[in-house]
């Protein structure tokens, strides 16, 4: 390597350097120095307002939060969670963008009104579903259900229903998200050279053969990215939670974050808010490498 060559990648090196330090200096501020100060606080005894000085207890409060009913039943409803939104979400933004992706007059409204709710906050859409989730007749559901069963519907107050309530925040996040990740699918869409298209017509490939055998591959990278991040965000539950359910009834829809926020700022407990916060992040990091490790067998495998 010449003195030239050895000079410019230094130049380069701390050129990109510069410019991954504003990312770095955030990361680091608002991501890695939280959880290390969560990690520490967790092997406390820190209660804020309680006349007892802080002192280490090693790992009493894991203990406490396995031992909590209410804990477990929020590791079980996101769980639950995920496993029914990431698929079905995911089945229906690939759909909306395939229709969105037709060469119709007018998509570009459609592709608007669609992303519309990924927009408007959750506070604000978690209200609108609490007014469509109304138990009266008034209520939209309960009307729209009554209309399509001919009457036989009986009014039920879904909210409040230990049955309902779970799947009743999964429709309002659906709602909600698809929007996201069809946008993201749609440009993954657009990106396939047409010319695929056109070969596989011409040697009398139909339309489902297209779609398995050029679509699905071709999309295999964007997939991935879609089920990564809404399998993370989903795990992230709470707003809907803390407006329309406040985690009732009977903990049926209370999630590691609503029960941490509880812990952290209801009863002050910091020391067990952190503990639940590093189980959280924990549980979220496997499953995160998991689907990592499954995907690169399946490019193994290939």
């Amino acid at each position: 390597m010449t003195t030239n060559q050895h000079r410019k990648l230094k130049d380069d090196t701390w050129n990109a350097v510069a410019m991954a330090a504003p990312a770095l200096a955030g990361l680091f501020l608002f991501v890695a120095l939280p959880f290390a100060l969560a990690v520490g606080l967790s092997f406390t005894n820190l209660r804020l307002g309680s006349p007892l000085p802080t002192k280490l207890i090693g790992f009493e409060q894991y203990s406490r939060i396995f031992s909590d009913p209410a804990f477990l039943h929020g590791v079980l409803n996101n769980g639950l969670f995920a496993l029914v939104i990431v698929p079905v979400q995911t089945g229906l933004a690939l759909g909306l963008a395939l229709l969105l992706n037709l060469p119709l007059q007018g998509m570009a409204l459609f592709r608007t009104l669609l992303f519309m709710p990924v927009v408007f906050p959750m506070s604000l859409v978690a209200v609108v579903w609490i007014l469509i989730y109304d138990p009266s007749d008034n209520g939209m559901m309960n009307a729209f259900l009554e209309f399509i069963t001919f009457g036989l519907w009986e009014s039920k107050d879904f909210l409040h229903d230990p049955v309902l309530a779970l799947p009743s925040i999964m429709l309002a996040s659906i709602w909600q998200g698809v929007g996201f990740q069809m946008v993201i699918i749609l440009a993954g869409l657009q990106s396939i050279p047409k010319t695929l298209y056109e070969a596989a017509a011409i040697d009398g490939s139909n339309r489902w053969n297209q779609f398995l055998y050029i679509t699905l591959p071709q999309l295999r990278n964007t997939l991935i990215f879609v089920i990564l991040v809404t399998s993370i965000l989903a795990f992230r539950l709470f707003d809907q939670v803390q407006i329309m359910t406040q985690g009732g009834p009977l903990d049926a829809t209370t999630t590691v974050i609503y029960e941490a926020v509880k812990a952290s700022f209801d009863q002050q407990k910091i020391a067990k808010g952190s503990a639940m916060t590093v189980v959280f992040f924990l549980i979220v990091l496997a499953i995160t490498i998991v689907q990592r490790i499954l995907v690169k067998e399946d490019r193994a495998i290939d």
